[in-house]
């Protein structure tokens, strides 16, 4: 793990004195910039999941850090109702990562700008998607068959603003073809602050175990901070991980689904080698309805009633009862519903 003087020999500029630890909390495992990442958990982008109400709870619960859903460079898009609540940080704490994707330079360069401008400290490029839909519009995970392109794309963004910029990655298009190495250096020499690195090719989707000795040589060769990212859903695999890649930090992304204080639970093992207690459904319930009212207040009764249900399965989704409740919360139209069907459901 990096140190605060190790860090600024790297790439990132020295802190000034509000930045650096106290006895009230940790001190930093590494910096973007000059922001002090002080939890080496992190909460990984995804579309459709990692909204403004979602991340501030994640970020409550114990993520060290938490970006945004992949925001597009398509500026004809950006005063859409979707657009505009993913640019939406009003009330996030520091430091607001938004994450960007495009495949063009000159596009994703502005994007960033557009994005600074609208409050983000921290710019993430995305080239680890492997969604159909982004990669055919050569975005994504699509955009490590051609280097040439990923050095141009890297330069225009870091040259656009002048908050850091990270970058997410696959260890490759397919397992024939790994190149995240090389796309690691590439990221480095160009001035990107931290890289993130999933456990798969774009052509494994979530399919099989992630690989991670890929993402260890990735770490061993740069000097930037670098996450690992895959298949982590318990305190030991989080440990685990980060001995066997020697990672700064791991990043969480679908075993947060209904389980955002898995955070908590990873941080504290990490420091103390126990792990707590699973929690209560009463607590699991009050944060759930802390979660449902931050959505009905951010989208809307229509909207948030409709968004929160796959929310409320994912919640729901281990204990007994769980398909009878979904039924219940699909059905309902209105916030109050939801909510009773809540206070029920874990009151049992």
């Amino acid at each position: 793990m990096l140190t605060p003087d190790s860090a600024k020999a790297q790439v990132n500029p020295a802190p000034d004195a509000a930045h650096s630890g106290t006895d009230a909390e940790p001190a930093p495992v590494f910096w973007i910039g000059r922001h002090a990442i002080r939890v080496p958990v992190l909460l990984a982008p995804m579309a459709g999941v990692t909204d403004r109400p979602f991340r501030m709870l994640c970020k409550r619960l114990g993520a060290g850090l938490a970006a945004t859903e992949m925001t597009t460079s398509d500026a004809r898009l950006w005063h859409t109702r979707k657009s505009k609540r993913r640019m939406d940080h009003a009330g996030e704490p520091e430091p607001i990562v938004v994450q960007i994707a495009g495949g063009i330079p000159e596009r994703l360069a502005e994007a960033a700008r557009h994005n600074v401008a609208e409050g983000a400290d921290i710019i993430d490029i995305n080239m680890g998607c492997p969604a159909k839909k982004v990669c055919g519009a050569a975005a994504g995970s699509a955009l490590l068959r051609d280097e040439d392109l990923v050095a141009r794309l890297l330069a225009a963004v870091v040259r656009a603003v002048d908050v850091p910029v990270t970058l997410k990655i696959r260890t490759g298009w397919d397992r024939s073809a790994k190149n995240a190495l090389r796309v690691g250096r590439m990221a480095q020499d160009a001035g990107i602050q931290a890289l993130a690195v999933h456990g798969r090719a774009r052509n494994d989707f979530y399919q099989g175990e992630a690989e991670y000795e890929t993402i260890a040589e990735v770490k061993q060769a740069l000097r930037i901070p670098v996450i690992a990212n895959g298949d982590i859903s318990t305190p030991e695999q989080a440990r685990a991980v980060l001995a066997q890649t020697g990672a700064d930090a791991v990043m969480i992304g679908r075993a947060a689904q209904g389980r955002p204080w898995i955070f908590q639970e990873i941080t504290h093992y990490l420091r103390t080698g126990q792990k707590l207690d699973e929690p209560t459904a009463e607590q699991i319930k009050a944060w759930l309805l802390e979660h449902l009212h931050a959505l009905y207040a951010f989208y809307g009764d229509t909207d948030g009633v409709r968004i929160a249900r796959k929310h409320l399965g994912w919640y729901a989704k281990a204990r007994a009862g769980a398909d009878a409740f979904r039924d219940t919360v699909n059905q309902a139209e209105q916030p109050e519903q939801q909510i009773s069907a809540v206070e029920l459901f874990f009151s049992t």
